[in-house]
């Protein structure tokens, strides 16, 4: 599963999902970041993802667009959470205010909550090509074959209907 944005959602999302079926989850920047916000090697992040994928059922939620084939390619449902960008931001700043100083159990340890301005300007200025691309990947997805499905979620109260 994926979203548009930092705030969207997922890690949420897919604990709940993976509570309800009995799934286990997996959260990409546990597997991506090292102690202290160090980025993982990249073919090591991909080998990780490649083990992940061959258990027989698993959620995945992260974008890491550069690797997402491998997690598609497995996969048989897309959930894509497309929220706008005044909601995922402010999800980001209440969750560093809720997180400030502890490390978050969908992070790797050692990542503290932190914030700056960097991600608050990478977030609002690649919104609008990630929601464009990230919309497309869902359509190709189901495209891609019959037994293939994208869910796309535009709000909270899709979400909340969706566990309906």
């Amino acid at each position: 599963m994926a979203g548009v944005s930092a705030g969207a959602g997922k890690s949420t999302f897919a604990k709940n999902l993976g509570n309800r079926l009995d799934i286990p989850v997996y959260h990409l920047d546990a597997h991506y970041w090292k102690a202290g916000w160090v980025e993982r090697d990249p073919q090591e992040f991909r080998e990780k993802q490649q083990r992940l994928v061959a258990e027989d059922t698993w959620i995945i939620e992260g974008n890491y667009a550069s690797s997402m084939e491998i997690r598609l390619r497995e996969a048989d449902t897309f959930i894509y959470l497309e929220l706008p960008l005044r909601v995922c931001i402010y999800r980001v700043l209440k969750r560093w205010i809720q997180n400030c100083g502890k490390t978050r159990p969908d992070m790797a340890e050692g990542c503290r909550e932190k914030m700056d301005k960097e991600f608050l300007k990478f977030i609002v200025t690649t919104y609008a090509a990630r929601k464009q691309a990230m919309r497309q990947r869902a359509i190709d997805f189901q495209a891609s074959g019959e037994n293939r499905k994208s869910i796309i979620l535009q709000s909270q109260k899709q979400i909340d209907g969706f566990f309906q």
